[in-house]
């Protein structure tokens, strides 16, 4: 069976999810437009509960503060700290108008794809972000 993607009528839990998405993305990039300035008010979110517990960064460490270096320009600074952050900050900013227009338009994408396909993309995602945290525990600077 081939890989099956189509743009469907959205139904109510598509909708649902399609918003929360939306909100959150646009809240996230908001908090990280103003990151630095909250961070110096001592206004930001709370430390990463597995740094604080394990005294290592988890997978996701750095990321808050790798897209404020992308707002800002420091692409240098911003893989330094956590080396998928500029991707996922473009991923983020193509997301945001994508979940916005499929509101405005109530459609949504499916995508179907066997299990042979599924299982082996998993995997390479799972290996990029293994990748990732290792260069963030092994070489790059906290």
């Amino acid at each position: 069976m081939p890989v099956h993607v189509a743009i469907v009528r959205a139904g109510a839990e598509a909708r649902l999810r399609n918003a929360l998405l939306l909100a959150g993305l646009v809240l996230w990039m908001l908090y990280t437009r103003v990151y630095w300035g909250l961070h110096a008010m001592h206004l930001g979110l709370p430390q990463c509960p597995f740094l604080a517990i394990t005294g290592h960064p988890c997978p996701f460490c750095g990321g808050t503060r790798s897209f404020a270096y992308v707002w800002d320009g420091k692409f240098t600074n911003a893989v330094m700290l956590y080396p998928l952050g500029p991707l996922l900050f473009v991923g983020t900013t193509l997301a945001i108008p994508l979940l916005a227009v499929a509101l405005l338009a109530d459609r949504d994408l499916t995508v179907r794809m066997p299990e042979g396909v599924r299982r082996p993309l998993l995997g390479c995602a799972a290996g990029v972000l293994v990748v990732s945290w290792a260069l963030k525990l092994a070489v790059l600077p906290n």
